[in-house]
């Protein structure tokens, strides 16, 4: 099974949102999204699983974003009423990540009925290890997200699902045209072997987070595909005009021509992949957000549809 991991900003939302509304995930794919504020585009994401009876998981100790702030000030109560009521009647997976504070708050969750087997954890540091290992001595969490590395499978054997950030992050997209095309992952074709329920990682997004945005010189974009040996391997398009932050849409169509070029051998035809090319027709400029989105929502209908044909 595959758990996308993703930051609650707007269009990473829109992107799950999207593709549960048009069905084009299955349930072998189980987005799971750690939020980052009080937003509308939360509550709408929220509202279309419930309505397609999906499940999803939510991080309720996110690290990153103003979540937790926003949830304790007062004038955001009929958004966080609205939260609240969406959470107690949506078919929602809990994750907590591990650290100092996991005790308190699995016994916050036990005071709302929900018990520590309940809940999903995350152990990505090391020196959560022996929080995690007081408060599930005796018992096992729903599922336990850790890195691929011999002291999280020796210590925490049991509920694993692999998670790591396999995504190839540049400090600059025009770094990306020194290496057009590179390895992936294959952690779908070996997780399994490797002892793990399920595999995550943060799509073609990566870990990174940054709470401003701003104008690049280059943009990219980053498409997921197959190689002969199922394993996946990432194809960056950039622009080749990377002087300065003007004119993004002309430099979205140089990056989108070198895509929809590369598809006409490749035959990809996801939603995301077809969007595009239809952007391509209309000569139009969706902006930086719709570009991510197609990329995203690309990547996870092809993981389902992998999923769904080795099933």
């Amino acid at each position: 099974m595959y758990f996308p991991f993703l930051r609650g900003r707007q269009f990473e939302l829109i992107a799950i949102r999207e593709l549960i509304e048009k069905s084009l995930i299955n349930r072998s794919v189980m987005p799971i999204v750690e939020p980052v504020k009080l937003s509308a585009a939360l509550i709408k994401t929220l509202v279309s699983f419930r309505e397609s009876d999906r499940a999803l998981g939510l991080v309720r100790n996110p690290q990153v974003g103003s979540m937790l702030k926003d949830l304790a000030d007062e004038k955001n109560k009929k958004d966080k009423d609205r939260f609240l009521e969406l959470l107690n009647t949506s078919d929602i997976l809990s994750f907590l990540y591990s650290n100092a504070k996991l005790p308190t708050h699995l016994s916050s969750f036990e005071r709302q009925g929900i018990t520590k087997q309940d809940i999903a954890t995350i152990c990505i540091n090391q020196d959560a290890i022996p929080h995690f290992e007081s408060v599930y001595a005796t018992d096992i969490p729903r599922l336990n997200f850790i890195r691929d590395e011999s002291v999280y499978r020796r210590r925490m054997p049991n509920q694993r699902v692999l998670f790591e950030d396999r995504f190839p992050k540049r400090n600059r997209n025009v770094d990306y045209l020194e290496q057009e095309d590179e390895s992936f992952t294959s952690d779908h074709l070996y997780y399994k072997q490797d002892g793990y329920l399920g595999f995550s990682d943060f799509s073609v997004v990566g870990d990174e987070y940054s709470e401003t945005g701003f104008a690049p010189y280059a943009i990219a974009i980053h498409i997921v595909y197959f190689a002969d040996d199922q394993a996946l391997r990432v194809r960056h398009f950039v622009a080749d005009t990377n002087d300065d932050i003007t004119d993004p849409a002309g430099k979205f169509a140089e990056a989108l021509e070198k895509l929809v070029a590369w598809n006409e051998i490749n035959k990809l035809d996801t939603f995301g992949i077809k969007t595009f090319e239809e952007i391509y027709r209309n000569r139009s400029y969706p902006g930086l957000g719709t570009v991510k989105k197609l990329s995203i929502m690309h990547h996870l209908e092809l993981m389902s549809r992998y999923l769904d044909g080795v099933k």
